[in-house]
């Protein structure tokens, strides 16, 4: 591999990189609308959180050894009675960091008959276990929840709770507050059920500070691993894997034959592998830093791929010689394999698109590249039919004209070297 092809292949991954990290940004203000049902409540700041569309308002005071905090959490909904979403939730985590497991939530519910109701809830490791989860009193969260409403505004098309909460300061504070919010499609009665085990929903959590109103993502780190894991991924696996294939295909024998055919195939699957390998690497390290969600289909299509892609590479050692008598069938299940393998990376990539729903610039990107890679490969096709039709129709006539020579020169049809001697009597 030459120094100039790596240093293209480094200079692609980087350019790859700074156009997806581009696009991770700081959420903006709160949305006016929502600004607005947040004055009628005395709500004095606000802000729009990084998932599920959700905005987070709040004013609050400290006294009697208390945080009160006035909050009001919501999405917008466009259609409230065909809408599929049936309950919101917004909660705070006395613990070191913000999760799921250890809020004391309030929940609010869009009953079957269209109407609202709200309760708190402590949620614990039973509950991540699928155990039922009921409402809780006060005194079993540690705190004190006032004035807790659901509603619906028909003209922003916001579905919120409000509450007036009272934290003790030994558990809370006010710039290191541990908050999650979440939107869940299924319940019973006042029983939420467990909602999408989508990257937006996972990444629900958030340490706040009420004074300035900056926030920190529990998952922040991992969200630019997530990024440079799909950029490996969709650049190593999904692209120059591809590519070498398409100039092992066009570039070998037929129609256009190259020396270099071999050196740019080898390059393009090498490099192309160990981009993907770091991926999955990191996908692995994904995978062990989540630990109450795993995506079982993203994760066995991708041990998939690097076991077989693995096998793959191994044929620079273990192909047999062109003399061997086993080489054409060698050749039928590398190439078999090998497409095999590209239609499951990018049925793999488009999975964990979705798990990261919510850019869509990322199905673009990818959408574009597997555009662009259609487009060669439906140009070479139309060369190589037209080239070998052509070659086929000059065969013909070449044929057809060799015969009406040999028709001229001998219009009876008789044997040349026959009618020579015959003459010669």
């Amino acid at each position: 591999m030459s120094s100039r092809t790596i240093s293209l292949i480094y200079i692609l991954a980087f350019l790859f990189v700074s156009f997806a990290f581009s696009h991770v940004q700081q959420p903006p203000p709160c949305s006016e609308d929502f600004y607005d049902l947040g004055q009628a409540k005395n709500i004095t700041k606000c802000k729009k959180l990084r998932t599920l569309g959700a905005e987070f308002g709040w004013s609050y005071n400290n006294y009697n050894n208390c945080i009160h905090i006035n909050v009001l959490f919501g999405t917008r909904v466009e259609d409230y009675y065909s809408s599929n979403i049936v309950w919101i939730a917004w909660g705070v985590n006395p613990g070191n960091r913000p999760k799921m497991v250890g809020t004391k939530a309030i929940i609010g519910f869009k009953q079957p008959n269209n109407t609202l109701l709200v309760n708190t809830y402590n949620i614990t490791r039973d509950t991540k276990r699928g155990c039922r989860l009921r409402p809780s009193p006060d005194s079993d969260l540690g705190l004190q929840v006032n004035n807790k409403k659901m509603a619906y505004d028909n003209a922003s098309n916001f579905l919120t709770i409000y509450a007036e909460v009272v934290l003790p300061s030994s558990n809370y504070e006010v710039s290191k507050l541990n908050h999650v919010w979440q939107v869940g499609y299924d319940a019973s009665n006042d029983e939420p059920q467990i909602h999408p085990a989508r990257l937006q929903n996972v990444d629900s959590t958030e340490i706040i500070n009420l004074v300035s109103g900056d926030g920190t993502s529990g998952g922040h780190h991992q969200k630019y691993v997530r990024v440079v894991h799909g950029v490996l991924n969709m650049l190593g696996w999904g692209t120059l894997l591809p590519i070498g294939v398409i100039i092992a295909r066009y570039t070998r024998v037929y129609p256009i034959k190259s020396k270099m055919w071999f050196c740019l195939h080898l390059t393009c699957q090498i490099s192309g592998y160990f981009l993907g390998t770091a991926g999955w690497a990191l996908g692995l390290w994904l995978g062990h830093a989540s630990r109450y969600y795993e995506f079982y289909t993203h994760r066995i299509f991708a041990i998939f791929i690097f076991t077989f892609t693995t096998i793959q590479m191994l044929a620079l050692q273990l192909r047999p010689k062109e003399t061997d008598d086993y080489r054409k069938y060698w050749n039928m299940y590398h190439h078999l394999l090998g497409y095999a393998l590209l239609a499951l990376i990018i049925i793999n990539i488009f999975k964990g698109i979705e798990i990261m729903k919510g850019d869509p610039n990322w199905k673009k990107a990818y959408i574009a590249i597997l555009v662009f890679l259609s487009a060669v490969t439906l140009g070479f096709e139309i060369f190589t039919w037209t080239k070998f039709l052509l070659h086929k129709i000059r065969t013909a006539n070449g044929v057809q004209q060799n015969v009406n020579q040999s028709s001229i020169k001998n219009p009876e049809g008789k044997d040349p070297q026959q009618s020579e001697s015959t003459s010669q009597l």
